[in-house]
Parts: C-alpha cells; sequence; structure tokens
C-alpha cells in the first residue's frame, strides 16, 4: 500500500535549520521514497512500511541530538500525486 505522510519539524533552539536539514536529507537518502520539500512541511511518498520505518529512525536520531523537538506528523492511507 503507497501512503502519504506530511511532517513539520520544530527544533526548540536557536539553531533550527541544521537538524531540519539533516532529517530531510536522511529522507532523501532512502531510494524507494519520494520526498518533496515545501516551505513549512515535507511530503513523504511510498510504501507503508518504507515511509514508517524512515520516518521512526530520521526522527529517533534528531530526538537524541536535541534535547527539545516538535514533530507534526500527518498520514494519509493513499497515494495524494495520484488523481
Amino acid at each position: 500500500m503507497i501512503i502519504t505522510a506530511e511532517l513539520s519539524l520544530y527544533p526548540l533552539n536557536e539553531s533550527f535549520v541544521t537538524p531540519i536539514k539533516k532529517y530531510i536529507e536522511a529522507l532523501n537518502s532512502i531510494p524507494s521514497l519520494e520526498v518533496r520539500t515545501h516551505a513549512l512541511s515535507t511530503e513523504i511518498f511510498g510504501e507503508y512500511d518504507a515511509v514508517m520505518n524512515a520516518v521512526q529512525q530520521a526522527t529517533k536520531t534528531v530526538f537524541e541530538s536535541s534535547n527539545s523537538t516538535v514533530l507534526v506528523a500527518k498520514y494519509l492511507n493513499k497515494d495524494r500525486r495520484a488523481p
């Protein structure tokens, strides 16, 4: 099943740009996913397990390296790219 995830990451400190870039880079490193970055969120399209595993790993990494970060996630059980 192809799903769509929409993620917004908010590191709660002055140096917020680097963790966001690293998070998006981690998602982009998985060839089976399509990642689209927008001004306020990032969309991920792919097989359910691949999307969920990528989000889990990227989130764990950023949470371990920061003392205060918010992740807002929305999941849709269809491919939003398709008409």
